[in-house]
């Protein structure tokens, strides 16, 4: 009770925003008629909804606690990432969005290795870009409730295990249920409560710690001497990676591309990019130098994962009222990752793994494979095995090295078949296993090294193997 006094306003936000969700599940429910539905929307939104979900789908609590408090620890080159996320936003709108959302609804594809399946025309392909995807989405979960568990901790004063039990609950209620049309429609609110809640964050932290010029004096504090050196905390060429694994995926990432098959035409896209870009750069820009700020407030930060959570708390940086509803936008932000990953997990196992016979069956194990994903992920974020960053950066750099000559190249060179992508697979995840095995991340991050060589497998037995002669793939290409 004396929570519920203290913090009515929250509960009010938390009340309305299940009420929210409620809502559009029950509307997802409603609107879903088989698998294009469940899966992409019936390829029905107009490019204002997508462009707010491709954001709001990024910004997660990767972002918000994870990107937001890592300038803590390596200072000013950490902004070299959001320079990297708003270039990568426009040129995945440019580049990857006109030919999927023209390539997936001419086949009927509603995941990406059914894509690519028909692309390759080859079900190993579909097999493997499968599994990678299933294992790569099971990391970044486990790094969303990791980032949720320590918010709420935080803020409701419950435990961490606690904390992520409710996220999970959450989550799973209005995916499973709603689908795709639920997931959108509710990005769209969860955008709106992301770009107020890091103008919000930006403008409070600023305020205490100085002002937004104090960032220059940033040196003068122990231990910051060498904050706005290139080589801050690590070599550049390591953190120039870490960057590039972070924001390549805005390419290839089946949970952001699969955004653009769910648009109604392609006129959609030239609204989309703007919105889209827009609600990158404002939010980046406003989180990433957080950190930098945060040394003039804390002291002796060992988890850059708590710093947000930590200054979100205290009452001498964030009135109340704002303190309450930062706590349900950077939930907004978890949820607008999560149940976008869940479900591209979910649908991808369902129907390019399992592979059922009936629709009514496909959508059934769909559905369970939410619950079951959002579990396992859950699970282990009660003991996760790295920080926020570290997680999804790999996972980022197993996306990268895996999927952008197969996609990018895929889509824009008619040549290969199914020996390229496969050779690109095999041959990326091995140079990555095998680098950070040895130990080499310290002079090189891993993502050069491994997306050189599958970009150079890729590209050797396309060249010299011959193209799909599927007439539906010989056609799009002809356009």
């Amino acid at each position: 009770m004396t929570w519920l006094f203290e913090h009515w306003f929250a509960a009010a936000l938390l009340l309305a925003y299940a009420g929210m969700l409620v809502l559009h599940a029950r509307s997802g429910l409603q609107g879903t008629r088989g698998t294009a539905d469940y899966f992409v929307g019936g390829r029905r939104f107009g490019g204002v909804a997508i462009g707010i979900s491709f954001y709001a789908t990024f910004a997660s609590t990767n972002s918000y606690l994870g990107h937001s408090g890592k300038g803590y620890e390596y200072g000013a080159p950490w902004l070299t990432m959001a320079v990297l996320l708003v270039l990568f936003t426009w040129v995945s709108w440019k580049l990857v969005a006109p030919r999927i959302r023209r390539f997936a609804a001419d086949w009927n594809s509603v995941t990406v290795p059914d894509l690519l399946a028909v692309r390759f025309g080859s079900d190993r392909v579909r097999r493997a870009a499968g599994a990678i995807i299933v294992f790569s989405s099971l990391l970044y979960m486990i790094a969303i409730f990791k980032g949720v568990g320590h918010l709420f901790e935080a803020f409701l004063g419950i435990p961490y295990e606690a904390a992520v039990g409710v996220n999970l609950v959450i989550v799973v209620a209005y995916t499973a249920v709603g689908g795709f049309l639920s997931v959108v429609r509710t990005d769209v609110l969860q955008g709106a409560l992301m770009l107020v809640g890091s103008v919000l964050l930006f403008g409070f932290i600023t305020h205490a710690a100085g002002g937004i010029g104090t960032v220059t004096q940033v040196t003068e504090l122990a231990g910051a001497e060498r904050l706005f050196d290139l080589d801050a905390a690590i070599p550049f060429p390591v953190l120039l990676g870490i960057a590039l694994a972070g924001s390549l995926k805005l390419l290839i990432d089946p949970r952001q591309v699969s955004r653009f098959y769910g648009l109604r035409d392609e006129r959609s896209l030239g609204t989309g990019i703007w919105v889209a870009v827009g609600g990158i750069l404002v939010i980046q820009f406003c989180l990433f130098p957080l950190g930098l700020y945060a040394r003039f407030l804390l002291d002796g930060v060992t988890d850059t994962d708590v710093i947000i959570p930590t200054l979100v708390t205290d009452a001498t940086v964030f009135p109340r009222l704002v303190s309450d509803f930062l706590v349900v936008a950077i939930l907004g932000a978890a949820m607008s990752s999560l149940d976008s990953v869940l479900l591209v997990a979910a649908s991808v196992t369902s129907r390019d793994l399992v592979r059922p016979k009936s629709e009514a069956t496909e959508m059934r194990l769909t559905r369970i494979g939410v619950v079951a994903f959002a579990a396992v992920a859950a699970l282990i974020a009660l003991r996760p095995p790295g920080g926020i960053v570290e997680l999804t950066i790999f996972s980022g750099s197993l996306y990268a090295v895996c999927f952008l000559p197969t996609v990018l190249l895929g889509l824009h060179w008619r040549r290969g078949n199914e020996a390229a992508p496969l050779a690109a697979f095999g041959v990326g995840i091995a140079v990555l296993v095998a680098w950070l095995a040895l130990g080499l991340t310290s002079f090189l991050h891993e993502v050069f090294p491994a997306l050189a060589a599958s970009m150079t497998a890729y590209i050797a037995l396309a060249a010299t193997e011959q193209p799909v002669a599927d007439p539906r793939v010989q056609a799009l290409f002809g356009k």
